[in-house]
């Protein structure tokens, strides 16, 4: 099996990723084509041109890597469309189990301009993922598994079970807590610890970040990227598993 979900930055992707980690009978992979995006040898952006690849490092070995192992256990990965669309052609589309992760957009363009203030229409996220998620519904003929951030804070249980449900793996409710700590596997080549999961070192479970940010109206440009994403956001919405789907 090779599980996919799909999400923007700052959605609470990683602490999704985080408790699949937990169950322990995933390989999992912490963002591998927005590493490949930014760091590899065919990287797609110049953000960080100045750290060099490491041979070898690129999107096709990286497709043969986990094609192949998917075929001996089950694989989760998480990660953003933008990093990997380009290469997504419908073989491995179908090679993959399409989920999604969404998250009220004020907060993806917050958090991620709290970071980068110069991110990119691409790097918040929601046009690659909202295309992405159209051409799986086109393809299969009725919508992927999509779940949204606010419900995962709402009510993990209910919100786990039934995305559990949605793709045919057991609820593990061991899963749903940790211990505070370092979080190393979730760091990219390149990035070093960084700031970016602070949050979640400190984390036990899937709760509200405490992080306040500056409204979105002191900075036009972030408050343009929000209004672009959400109609998107709210088209993906509709589709979403409710946390009460296995008790209806």
């Amino acid at each position: 099996m090779l599980l996919i979900l799909w999400a923007t930055p700052r959605s609470i992707s990683t602490a999704f990723e985080w408790m699949m980690r937990q169950r322990g009978d995933f390989e999992c992979f912490h963002e591998p084509w927005n590493e490949l995006y930014y760091y590899g040898e065919d990287r797609r952006s110049q953000r960080d041109a100045h750290v060099p690849a490491r041979p070898g490092h690129n999107y096709a070995s990286f497709w043969n890597e986990i094609s192949a192992l998917a075929q001996a256990q089950k694989v989760f990965v998480k990660d953003f469309a933008y990093s990997v669309e380009h290469h997504l052609d419908d073989a491995k589309l179908s090679a993959m189990t399409h989920t999604f992760l969404i998250r009220d957009p004020k907060r993806v363009v917050q958090g991620l301009g709290r970071h980068w203030p110069d991110c990119t229409w691409d790097e918040v996220g929601f046009g690659s993922l909202h295309r992405l998620f159209g051409q799986i519904a086109d393809r299969d003929g009725t919508p992927p598994p999509v779940i949204d951030a606010s419900d995962l804070i709402g009510d993990p249980e209910g919100t786990i079970r039934a995305y559990c449900d949605a793709v045919g793996i057991r609820f593990v409710a061991e899963a749903l807590e940790w211990s505070q700590g370092e979080r190393t596997e979730v760091s990219w080549y390149g990035e070093g610890s960084g700031p970016w999961h602070d949050a979640l070192r400190q984390s036990t479970g899937f709760h509200k970040p405490p992080t306040e940010y500056p409204p979105l109206e002191d900075t036009p440009r972030l408050q343009e990227l929000y209004e672009r994403s959400l109609p998107l956001y709210a088209d993906m919405l509709a589709h979403k598993l409710g946390p009460a789907a296995l008790l209806g």
